[in-house]
């Protein structure tokens, strides 16, 4: 009788573990792959930040990491469309801009102020994470201005007079 209810609470943990993970249709969409690169990358170069001299730049990366790793489980469990409330591109558009910026910045500065390597390594690091973060707020941008550009259109009247006719008759 244990083997039986052994093998229900193996198959509910796995039930668990597999709706804590992402979905495979949206880690292989391009979103979902910079999302990942983006929670990978900021975690490496958090770990290289606080195994270098440079443990002053520790804060960017895990914020960076935890705020990558919030949308990506939001995104891939649909967390976001719960929540009508936020503006969740622009609020994810923010992130990256601000995140790309810091990511150049503390890289420029780890790897030109501080001789060891794991400083440098962050720093290569960061400006991978620098490039991934603004390959994704590129991609948000033309997503934006499109969808801002279909929503400008819908709400003007058509323009139903003819430009050659006046309105005054005399």
């Amino acid at each position: 009788m244990g083997d039986i209810e052994a093998s229900d609470s193996n198959r509910s943990r796995q039930t668990v573990i597999h709706s804590l993970l992402p979905s495979k249709e949206f880690i292989s969409s391009r979103k979902g792959l910079l999302l990942l690169g983006e929670v990978v990358l900021s975690f490496i170069s958090f770990v290289c930040f606080a195994a270098s001299t440079a443990a002053a730049f520790v804060t960017a990366p895990f914020i960076e990491f935890l705020a990558a790793l919030f949308l990506l489980f939001a995104y891939s469990t649909k967390f976001n469309e719960r929540f009508k409330g936020f503006h969740w591109p622009l609020m994810d558009f923010l992130r990256c801009v601000s995140a790309s910026i810091i990511f150049f910045i503390i890289s420029i500065m780890s790897v030109s102020k501080y001789p060891d390597g794991a400083s440098k390594a962050a720093g290569v690091f960061g400006f991978v994470a620098t490039i991934i973060f603004a390959l994704d707020f590129y991609f948000i941008f033309n997503e934006l201005a499109n969808f801002l550009k279909g929503g400008d259109s819908s709400e003007e009247p058509p323009n139903t007079r003819d430009d050659d006719s006046d309105s005054d008759s005399d």
